[in-house]
């Protein structure tokens, strides 16, 4: 995807006051039908610029591969593009007694690159649009309910863009589907039933869809 410059120095600049690092912009079919939004980068992301390549990146292949899917025929971006960070106690050698870890994104931040997710989705104008956990599918509907009421659920819906200083709804309407971001199985294994039933779903949409 080709970016104006003066976006990217725009959404750099905003981001200056807050605790991140890195960039990440997005890889994949940006020609393709469907996009995948997830949170923000971690720490391999941010290091090596490309989303979810670390632990949740495994999971999100597995579960593309389910869905009998693959990267190539998807474009994969995030909300915030700098992976949120803050300090937290180590006792690793050779760490100085600190180190950073994962944070999720405040509003502020989220708001700081909402002009990128716009002109993504302004660009590419995806069929579909899956929504990997609560944050995104805020950012995207400004639905501030809890993601487990609407998980593997299609939802024909404007989407929200950046103006004057808060978001307003687009005109075109986007069909968006809410998944557990691939992290969430980490730190709650349970939810891995929960996680398959909204695949199967998202498989049926997909099957109807392509007849």
């Amino acid at each position: 995807m080709e970016w104006p410059e003066r976006l990217v120095n725009e959404a750099k600049k905003r981001m200056e006051p807050y605790d991140v690092e890195g960039f990440v912009l997005g890889k994949g079919d940006d020609r393709g039908e469907i996009m995948i939004v997830g949170e923000a980068p971690g720490e391999n992301e941010a290091v090596k610029g490309e989303p979810f390549i670390g632990r949740a990146g495994d999971e999100l292949d597995k579960q593309l591969d389910y869905l009998g899917l693959s990267r190539e025929d998807v474009y994969i971006t995030s909300v915030v593009r700098s992976r949120p960070y803050k300090w937290v106690k180590t006792n690793k050698k050779g760490m100085g007694g600190k180190r950073k870890a994962n944070r999720k994104p405040n509003q502020k931040e989220i708001y700081a690159h909402a002009k990128l997710l716009d002109y993504q989705i302004e660009q590419m104008k995806p069929s579909l649009i899956i929504a990997l956990g609560g944050v995104a599918y805020e950012r995207l509907t400004g639905d501030k309910g809890k993601i487990s009421d609407v998980v593997g659920k299609a939802i024909h819906t404007p989407v929200q863009r950046e103006e004057r200083g808060g978001y307003v709804e687009t005109e075109e309407k986007y069909t968006i589907v809410p998944l557990y971001h691939p992290a969430a199985v980490f730190y709650n294994p349970k939810i891995k039933e929960d996680i398959y039933r909204s695949l199967d779903h998202l498989k049926e949409y997909l099957e109807r869809e392509g007849d």
